[in-house]
């Protein structure tokens, strides 16, 4: 490290020169404050001998606390530091074993290197002239803080959230066919051509940086006519999915239903809202697949992307594009902000109570991964037992089968009901003093069964078990708030939430976090290194190891300012709708079998067709434009339960409506009739 000490050293060790540990200490001293802020030291004089250190010195940045693991003196692996330390002399940490800890998920967080060599002469000496083991306790800039440190403006793709949620009033402009874009902020040209893209001269970044509306702009029932029924009923009526009556006849251009009445939806505290206005807004639901327009029913498997994630990657790429954290440039600037602004974002979205909870992962299999490889090797032994419901993903069963193992530990199973909902009271008797930790789906990806999280969370603290909170299939569709789940990891993948692929969220208890070990090495994630031991950066920097799929964290940002712009209740309400609607009109056509009947459900239908391979019927589907899943759908286990190896799984969002129901639902009339 080249970054001299403001220290008033000369190039050779002067006579008087304190030893080592001093230096250190002084070091340590001058930076343990917050970057900007100025520390007195010995303002009566020089410190411990040193010359120059009277006076008030500014500081460069901020120093983690040193650790050390010393040896005996006259061993072999002695040296000036000790073994692995850049402080002679200091106290092994509490809990730490020097030569443990080599081992991704071993229990400490501080590597001791037992190959050094014999302490044959004193640490190089930096450009200052003071040894490396002393320069080397101060580390670079907090990485975290972008522009900011760097005296950069921070970038346009910030967005920080606020804390009051106010926004930047956006301007005037002409009416636009998007729900969310309006023509300013469209930079796409109707030639093609790559558009000039003015970056807006504000530096706190609001939702109207990509043309969202601001927070305090209301949901007029102009642009939301969804809510207000076809007949413009009065505020203080039942309002119903699209009709209020069940003899009222269908809005113009809209065919009636099939399977009569809609359910009634009681009385609305959600301002209404347009499914035909927020389809404008994904450009992809306009592409033709043999010859019809595309009906996108495979949503558990991955989402659409609106346009504004779609200019907002765009973006990033034509301005912002560079690797984040410590480089002193602009771009860096930009892309550390707007990469840590959507840390920000994640961690509001899902209620946590700190962005250092939030980590970046590829997606919610390597999200439970790394939990299981970290926590769950330094927690889960021999005897212990690991329990996990039967609605599982594979990646929610595989990590903890590995786990158990490796180690010794026993899988317990919580059974489902025949509807697919799990048994609690099954649940309970499975917990003991010996379960270590409860892995549990929110949504299942297969049945759509809303699981009791809270009340399963609850049951394992009870127990003295953490919990695990999977939400792949939950945030898009419902309010997720993790202190009130009190879950102790919570997980989710981007793409599941009209977010880009290869980025995906752990969300843990920041006390929790502080105590796992890293699960890979390399860059990003460390304080400082020698060859003699490293020392990691707190979380969530210690999870993040090398070059991160910073875009797609942006993107994600995005999608997550989307979705809050629309509101996440009026698109669980609007799902709630279609799903009752799909299911009506789904499961009486003879031969169809239902799979997962839960009560509460989230935007997922699975189904056998008597006489058919699910194959079969995905390929006819398709052929008339519509995509559905049709496999297993990576939850071998649950689909067993009831007697099956695959299903049909159309899957919905608030882009999908009743007409696009109506043509699958066609389709699979037309199957029946030939075989049934």
């Amino acid at each position: 490290m080249d970054s001299a000490l403001p220290l008033d050293v000369p190039a050779g060790p002067p006579p008087g020169l304190p030893d080592p540990s001093t230096l250190a200490q002084l070091a340590n001293a001058f930076f343990s404050a917050l970057p900007g802020e100025a520390l007195p030291v010995a303002r009566s004089g020089a410190v411990s001998g040193v010359p120059g250190t009277a006076g008030a010195l500014p500081l460069a940045a901020p120093v983690l606390a040193e650790a050390s693991n010393p040896v005996p003196a006259g061993s072999p692996l002695a040296g000036p530091g000790g073994a692995g330390t850049g402080v002679p002399g200091a106290a092994i940490p509490q809990g730490q074993v020097a030569g443990a800890n080599l081992l991704p998920a071993a229990p400490t967080h501080v590597l001791s290197l037992g190959h050094r060599a014999p302490a044959l002469a004193p640490h190089a000496a930096a450009q200052n002239g003071l040894p490396d083991n002393v320069v080397t306790v101060a580390p670079a800039l907090d990485p975290r803080f972008g522009g900011a440190a760097l005296g950069v403006p921070e970038g346009v793709g910030a967005q920080r959230p606020s804390a009051g949620g106010a926004s930047v009033p956006s301007s005037p402009s002409a009416p636009s066919p998007y729900y969310f874009l309006d023509g300013s902020s469209d930079h796409r040209s109707a030639a093609g051509a790559t558009p000039d893209i003015v970056v807006p001269g504000w530096t706190s970044v609001s939702a109207q940086s990509f043309g969202l509306p601001g927070a305090d702009e209301p949901l007029t029932t102009s642009r939301f006519p969804y809510d207000v029924g076809s007949a413009g009923a009065s505020s203080g009526s039942t309002s119903r999915y699209f009709i209020d009556d069940a003899a009222q006849a269908p809005a113009s251009g809209q065919p009636a239903k099939a399977g009569g009445a809609i359910p009634a939806v009681g009385p609305s505290s959600h301002p209404p809202f347009d499914v035909n206005a927020v389809r404008r807004d994904f450009p992809i639901l306009q592409e033709r697949v043999n010859g019809r327009q595309l009906v996108w029913f495979d949503n558990a498997a991955t989402t659409h992307k609106p346009q504004s994630v779609i200019d907002r990657l765009s973006y990033f790429y034509a301005h912002e594009n560079s690797n984040i954290h410590r480089a002193a440039h602009a771009l860096a600037g930009r892309a550390t902000d707007a990469y840590e602004a959507a840390r920000s974002k994640v961690q509001r979205f899902i209620g946590a109570s700190s962005p250092d909870e939030i980590i970046f992962v590829r997606g919610t299999t390597e999200a439970i991964n790394l939990i299981a490889k970290t926590w769950g090797v330094k927690h889960v032994g021999e005897g212990d037992e690991i329990i996990v419901s039967h609605l599982e993903h594979h990646a929610n069963i595989v990590p903890w089968q590995q786990l158990a193992a490796q180690t010794g530990a026993t899988l317990r199973v919580i059974p489902v009901d025949d509807t697919g909902q799990v048994l609690l009271e099954e649940y309970r008797r499975l917990l003991s003093d010996r379960t270590k930790i409860v892995s549990v789906t929110q949504v299942s990806n297969a049945l759509g069964t809303v699981v009791p999280v809270k009340e399963i969370v609850e049951l394992a603290h009870r127990a003295g078990a953490k919990a695990l909170v999977d939400g792949a299939q939950s945030v898009s569709h419902m309010r997720v708030d993790v202190q009130a789940i009190d879950a102790d990891f919570f997980v989710f993948s981007g793409h599941k939430v009209f977010g880009p692929t290869g980025i995906g969220v752990v969300y843990g208890k920041r006390a929790i976090l502080e105590d796992m070990p890293p699960w890979q090495g390399g860059g990003n994630m460390i304080a400082d290194v020698t060859f003699e031991r490293t020392v990691f950066q707190p979380p969530p920097g210690r999870f993040e190891a090398g070059t991160g799929n910073i875009a797609d964290a942006v993107g994600l940002g995005a999608a997550i300012d989307y979705v809050t712009r629309v509101g996440i209740e009026n698109i669980a309400r609007y799902e709630h709708d279609l799903l009752a609607y799909a299911t009506s009109v789904l499961a009486p056509v003879p031969g169809v079998r239902l799979i997962g009947t839960a009560r509460d459900k989230a935007s997922v239908l699975s189904f056998v067709l008597k006489g058919y391979e699910t194959e079969e019927v995905g390929s006819a589907l398709n052929e008339e434009g519509i995509a559905v899943r049709s496999g297993h759908h990576c939850a071998q286990p649950i689909l067993r339960r009831f007697g099956v190896e695959a299903t049909v799984r159309p899957s919905l969002a608030f882009y999908n409506t009743c007409d696009e129901v109506d043509r699958m639902v066609s389709v699979v009339k037309k199957l029946a009739s030939r075989r049934y």
